[in-house]
């Protein structure tokens, strides 16, 4: 394993130990769940806005490492965004977790998120690391954001 690689898993360890992300908001504008029926994971997201802007963010549930951590690191990514940004970063990161995009430039805007690219190895492990995006990304769409 190198630097890059070991890097990658403290980040996810880190978030899916620690979880500071893992709370309730007060007074949040849009709350959405996802499941994944494969393996029981569940969350709830929690998006408090300010205009346009992602100004908090919260998950709660249940799930396995990968899942809990790729939901915190997206909060930490797309807290402060503008909305367009963030579906431009949730696109950016699926694409990454699909293998449709490998421009290391394309991937810089994913910022911490860029730990999660060698799940794309884990056939097993993709929708773990896609819920939250994905849950977020239906968020978005539900309220015409």
């Amino acid at each position: 394993m190198d630097d890059v690689e070991e890097m990658y898993n403290e980040i996810i360890m880190e978030h899916s130990m620690n979880s500071y992300n893992k709370k309730k908001l007060d007074k949040a504008d849009f709350e959405e769940m996802g499941h994944n029926p494969n393996c029981g994971d569940e969350i709830s997201i929690e998006v408090k806005m300010n205009g346009d802007v992602i100004e908090d963010m919260a998950f709660s549930g249940h799930g396995c490492a990968i899942s809990q951590a790729s939901t915190s690191v997206m909060i930490d990514t797309l807290k402060g965004k503008t909305v367009e940004e963030a579906k431009d970063i949730i696109k950016t990161f699926i694409g990454m977790i699909k293998r449709e995009i490998k421009d290391d430039k394309e991937l810089e805007k994913l910022d911490e998120a860029i730990a999660f690219k060698n799940v794309s190895n884990m056939p097993a492990r993709v929708k773990c690391a896609l819920l939250a995006w994905h849950t977020m990304e239906d968020m978005i769409k539900k309220n015409n954001k």
